[in-house]
């Protein structure tokens, strides 16, 4: 077999491949080579090691790449996004300022509400171009997948419509996106006073989204003046009847019980979670849900952390995401994430490129095909400008990703997109 395409001469490569555990807490479980290679045929790796490349893999069409001693990793997951929304609440700005709560803002009819306006007024074209920009400039931070939830629609045909334009970006795009349908995210104010009755829509949209194959997953917004526990093991259920993966938004403001109910219904991940309790943290441990943390929203919030450290050390996989969004928050830069990990959370860096790249995988369900560079796995990877890796944590505020590789291919090459 000979390779399409070798990258050497990488002078630390983070394959992300599970090693055994040297504790239930032990989050740096993953293999780093030095002075190393990886060889690729079409979009798949066929070889990867230390020191020099076999030279059987190479023939007169093999392109070769020489990283310059870098940092490589695997493509960043971002998995926990909202991607196709339109319009943007910066008027809600002065409100956070002030300290006024988010559920506050929401009562009011801003919030999660204001996007629903808009988005129900968009066209497609118009949720398409404006998340297509945002996407490239989330490749250029190394992101190579991302999951993306509908939830600015709730009536079924803006959901979608969010859900199409998520096929749409899928196809046209570089970067894999997976679908998340996420209609019981609010009530919207036509529904404002027969709660009841939504959730039976939310219902019948299962049935048609599943039909249409728009979505992989079905999450819901657990929360306090939102959806109750069993207002949302109800939607749950019936999503997971309708052949649904399940996520749930937990514990996010108020200590409700979401993760208790992720760990009750084996959701594959559980989102947010600064107000997890002890009890939430053990159920997502012995039920193998993903905690899925997501740091620049109690940065943006100006709200406590979820307690990760308590999470590692007891065996809870953990995953960081952006979760993009045009409220709480607005980041498209994953970057930032991980800096704030590891400067507030305290969060190592090889925990820090798990979290972000086989977690993430395992977040929407894609371990065994992205997340880590292992032979038969994608070749997605991302080359830093850096010889050394804690240089990416140390030095803040800046893109730290050189080039870009999706399937193989070179996709941002000296921090330009060239596809």
């Amino acid at each position: 077999m000979k390779a399409d395409l070798i990258v050497y001469n990488i002078g630390t490569l983070v394959t992300s491949k599970e090693l055994e555990r040297k504790s239930i807490g032990d989050m740096e479980n993953i293999e780093v080579l030095k002075n190393a290679y990886i060889a690729i045929e079409k979009e798949n790796i066929i070889s990867i090691g230390e020191g020099n490349y076999p030279i059987e893999l190479k023939d007169e069409k093999t392109e070769l790449f020489n990283a310059g001693g870098k940092v490589i990793t695997p493509g960043i997951v971002d998995s926990h996004t909202h991607l196709v929304h339109y319009g943007s609440r910066e008027n809600e700005l002065p409100l956070k300022i002030k300290g006024v709560p988010y559920l506050e803002i929401l009562k009011q009819g801003g919030g999660i509400l204001s996007t629903v306006r808009n988005t129900r007024e968009a066209s497609k074209e118009q949720l398409f171009n404006k998340a297509y920009e945002v996407l490239n400039r989330m490749i250029k931070f190394g992101v190579t997948t991302i999951e993306s939830k509908s939830g600015y629609g709730l009536n079924l045909e803006t959901e979608i419509k969010q859900l199409e334009v998520n096929k749409e970006l899928n196809e046209k795009h570089p970067l894999e996106i997976i679908s998340t349908f996420l209609g019981a995210h609010a009530v919207p104010e036509e529904y404002i006073n027969n709660k009841k009755k939504y959730i039976e829509e939310i219902v019948k949209m299962l049935k048609e989204i599943k039909e249409r194959n728009l979505a992989e997953f079905c999450d819901i917004f657990c929360e306090d003046s939102v959806f109750d526990i069993e207002e949302s093991r109800y939607i749950l259920n019936a999503a997971k009847k309708e052949g649904f993966k399940l996520k749930i938004h937990a514990d996010e403001i108020v200590s409700l019980g979401g993760a208790e109910l992720a760990g009750e219904l084996e959701t594959v991940s559980a989102e947010h979670l600064m107000a997890i309790s002890d009890k939430g943290i053990e159920e997502l441990s012995k039920n193998n849900v993903i905690a899925n943390i997501l740091p620049a929203t109690s940065f943006n919030l100006g709200k406590n952390y979820a307690p990760v450290r308590k999470m590692i050390n007891k065996g809870v996989t953990v995953a960081l995401s952006t979760d993009y969004n045009p409220g709480s928050c607005p980041c498209e830069n994953i970057q930032l994430v991980m800096n704030i990990a590891s400067a507030q959370i305290k969060m190592t860096p090889l925990e820090i490129i798990k979290a972000t790249t086989i977690n993430g995988a395992k977040a929407i369900k894609k371990e065994e095909k992205i997340g880590s560079l292992e032979v038969g796995k994608q070749a997605d990877f991302i080359i830093y400008d850096t010889t050394n890796l804690n240089y990416i944590f140390y030095n803040i505020g800046i893109n730290h990703v050189n080039d870009v590789f999706k399937k193989g291919k070179i996709i941002v090459k000296n921090k330009e997109l060239v596809f």
